[in-house]
């Protein structure tokens, strides 16, 4: 297990290592997150106006079934946004990893080629949410301990859907076939990289919280409104980069598994035993 999660984080610094010659792949991020929250704005605010002329109704036990179409429709403009820009960053981060130098167009170029797959993905992955969530109220308690492990189940199933439809032509079913074929390969892999991560960015969430509250404190004292306001920025501004350089790291991971497991040439970052053993079948 030690040797596992020391080889999924020298993929993590290897990840880094592309984006530090890369630095526009954080655009994808950036992007995608303005547009999601535009995408909830645009949602939530009818529904807002709407619940203001029926209070409690909501609440109601009875929901009618135009709000669950509803309900879709957003879950499946919020999967396309955030798959259409993490197609583009896993399509730009594969040129590098090819030996070329991306832009942000080749990202965006690839990832229209690849709309009307997305979209497919974006409604498989649109209905699974909306099944969790069905079984969650249904069900009380039991059912948010199923939906958390359901859940868990897809995320990990389909880590691999995205660099699957940037590099094959298939359609969005057959790639979550063979994202999940490729997890029962390598599951520990897949896993362990992504919990690394996870891991690194969370102690980095927490000692910049200890920090910035330790800074925010001493303001306080001062009674300095100026300083204040400016640790806070400064504070929202290091979340935002820290999210966007995690978003990036996890897009570039993907994709040079992928592209190991198929058999593609990687960039001298990934060469060398560092992928030799992530894709030996399990036994």
């Amino acid at each position: 297990m030690f040797a596992k999660f020391s080889r999924s984080w020298a993929l993590i610094k290897a990840s880094a290592s592309v984006l530090s010659k890369d630095k526009e792949l954080l655009v994808f991020p950036a992007v995608s997150a303005v547009a999601t929250l535009l995408v909830a704005a645009s949602f939530l605010g009818p529904i807002v106006w709407w619940a203001m002329g029926h209070p409690g109704e909501l609440e109601s036990q009875e929901l009618s079934p135009l709000w669950y179409l509803y309900a879709f429709c957003f879950y499946l403009v919020q999967y396309f946004v955030i798959f259409f820009f993490n197609t583009g960053l896993i399509g730009a981060a594969s040129i590098r990893l090819e030996g070329g130098d991306p832009t942000v167009s080749d990202g965006l170029r690839i990832a229209w080629s690849k709309i009307g797959v997305i979209f497919g993905y974006a409604a498989i992955a649109a209905t699974v949410g909306m099944i969790l969530r069905a079984i969650e109220e249904r069900a009380g308690w039991l059912g948010r301990i199923v939906t958390g492990l359901l859940g868990t189940a897809w995320t990990v199933a389909s880590f691999m859907v995205v660099p699957v439809l940037v590099h094959r032509n298939v359609g969005p079913v057959d790639a979550v076939k063979e994202s999940a074929s490729l997890l029962r390969q390598t599951w520990g892999e897949n896993l362990i990289g992504q919990g690394g991560i996870g891991v690194v960015f969370g102690l980095l969430y927490v000692l910049m919280f200890v920090l910035l509250g330790g800074v925010v404190a001493l303001s306080a004292a001062t009674q300095s409104a100026v300083l204040i306001g400016s640790t806070v920025a400064v504070g929202v501004v290091c979340v935002l980069l820290l999210a966007l350089t995690q978003s990036a790291l996890q897009g570039i991971y993907s994709a040079a598994l992928y592209r190991y497991a198929v058999g593609h040439q990687n960039a001298e970052e990934f060469s060398g035993p560092l992928l030799q053993n992530a894709f030996a079948p399990k036994r």
